[in-house]
């Protein structure tokens, strides 16, 4: 099996035995920039984009390629974005303004969220933000009267609950019927946002969006979804004579984490898509409206890694063999917030066999401090740099000060350069908005 299957597609295992990933060496990487430290490959990223970008071209379908910023944001992320000509999807104030100060396009922004704050909302329409997505009769109220004493108009989409509910966890099911996003289509609110919108002199209906979940592996959930959503835009042309130019089906597809998953690819989610919207549209008589998708994970996810050093070896006498590493729960939520589970490697030692069955434990005070439990590594040692692949979504975007631990540093790599992107937290910034 290649181990590398889940690394950055730029990975390879070089001449001293140590992971190499953008033509850099991952040892040099630590002694440069220390631990716990998030790597990413530049090149994956813009090919993941592109990927997305060249498929929908082969499908023959007009679509926009938004990122979902919420996997993971920065300046130097949003640049990429930018530079590569996706739209942006984002959830708060604070990831338009991130986008903005990178210079982002403000009108290639889908500004989502299910409670923007009067703020958000003020901020977003002053710097431009080319659509908002809609998500209950209050923000449709706030965001009209808003506009009205500005007199202006905004883009919006409305966010429809198809009550799909994929195979995956349910903290990250978002089509189901309780749901806290969207508005229901079995109640009926979806088409009564509709009219509310049509009616409005301050809202632009420009479409439908929709979001069934994350981290999806069957096509089926998403065949499913274009069903509904041709259904409900026949459905709204027959009652209302109103037809959307963008119908927004979010993102969802899910990556590689272990050795043993098998995703479907880029290039077979959206032949499948495209296939079942152009089916679900013409046997309906309706013209496709431009479509519009929002990756994250599968952008962002495989394209970093984490690296740690190994601090404490502890070895419960038939029991299980801890290794202790300077990070854990506050650079990578996720094992404790709902069970992932990782694959883990020692960066100095790519080329020895596996041959321990270790426990990867973070240096926090709560015995749920897991990384992963039962990982097989070449013997470790103090000192070992432990690398754990596909933590390029939901690992920095949810990193904390759990315990006043500053947040790690983040580098992107690209053809041998390492650049800093983020740096590393001192101590200092863990009090500067204190006040005594």
């Amino acid at each position: 099996m290649d181990i590398l299957k889940v690394f950055p597609r730029s990975s390879r295992i070089n001449e001293k035995g140590n992971l190499e990933i953008g033509g850099v060496d991952t040892v040099d990487l630590v002694r440069e920039f220390g631990t716990p430290l998030f790597v990413y490959d530049e090149n994956h990223i813009r090919e993941q984009l592109r990927r997305y970008r060249n498929a929908f071209l082969e499908n023959g379908i007009d679509a926009i390629v938004a990122y979902a910023g919420k996997a993971f944001l920065c300046k130097y992320m949003a640049r990429i974005a930018s530079e590569e000509g996706a739209y942006l999807d984002c959830v708060t104030g604070g990831e338009i303004y991130t986008a903005l100060e990178a210079g982002f396009p403000a009108e290639r922004i889908f500004f989502h969220g299910n409670n923007k704050g009067d703020e958000e909302i003020e901020f977003a329409i002053e710097n431009g933000v080319g659509y908002f997505v809609l998500d209950s009769f209050d923000e449709i109220e706030r965001l009209s009267s808003i506009l009205r004493k500005r007199s202006l108009k905004q883009d919006v989409l409305v966010r429809i609950t198809p009550g799909i509910v994929p195979k995956t966890h349910t903290y990250i099911q978002t089509g189901q019927v309780d749901s806290k996003f969207g508005f229901s289509l079995a109640s009926g609110q979806a088409y009564e946002a509709v009219i509310e919108v049509l009616n409005s002199k301050n809202l632009e209906l420009k479409g439908f969006h929709m979001h069934i979940g994350s981290q999806i592996f069957s096509l089926e959930p998403f065949i499913a979804a274009c069903k509904v959503m041709a259904d409900f835009c026949l459905s709204v042309k027959e009652r209302s004579n109103y037809l959307p130019s963008i119908i927004n089906l979010g993102g969802g597809l899910g990556v590689a984490y272990r050795l043993t998953d098998e995703p479907p690819s880029i290039e077979e989610f959206i032949s499948t898509l495209s296939k079942a919207l152009k089916e679900e549209f013409s046997t309906r008589g309706l013209s496709l409206p431009v479509v519009a998708i929002e990756p994250g994970r599968s952008i962002v996810a495989n394209a970093a890694v984490t690296l740690y050093k190994v601090g404490t070896i502890k070895d419960v006498i038939g029991v299980r063999l801890y290794v202790s590493v300077d990070g854990g729960m506050s650079d990578n939520l996720r094992p404790m917030l709902y069970g992932a589970v990782y694959e883990a490697f020692i960066a100095n030692k790519m080329n020895r066999a596996p041959e321990t069955t270790v426990t990867i434990a973070g240096k926090h005070c709560e015995n749920g401090d897991i990384l992963i439990r039962d990982v097989k590594l070449p013997f470790p040692e103090i000192g070992d740099i432990v690398v754990v692949p596909v933590t390029g979504a939901y690992g920095y975007a949810m990193s904390n000060n759990y315990n006043r631990q500053p947040r790690p540093a983040v580098v992107f790599v690209k053809e041998g350069k390492a650049t800093l992107a983020i740096k590393r937290e001192k101590y200092e910034d863990l009090i500067r908005n204190e006040i005594t």
